[in-house]
């Protein structure tokens, strides 16, 4: 399964977030973004329940202020369609 989380944090913290999300092994990619979030995240994981635990680990981090999670379609596009 794979997901995009857009995040809302403390601003300042958006560098320290960064770090410690490619930290991850679901990490596929991260980035700072403009607009009404401040991070994308991408993640991949193998377990039913894995987009799930890493959003509550979001949840819980000091820095995090708010999360919207969007996984992924398969069979409507992307690189994900050639798995």
């Amino acid at each position: 399964m794979q997901a995009y989380i857009l995040i809302n944090c403390q601003t300042g913290s958006e560098t320290r977030l960064i770090s410690e999300l490619m930290e991850l092994p679901e990490v596929i990619e991260v980035n700072g973004v403009w607009g009404k979030y401040d991070v994308l995240l991408k993640i991949s994981t193998n377990d039913p329940n894995g987009a799930e635990q890493i959003v509550k680990q979001l949840r819980n981090h000091p820095d995090v202020v708010d999360t919207y999670t969007m996984h992924v379609l398969y069979g409507q596009g992307g690189t994900i369609d050639h798995e």
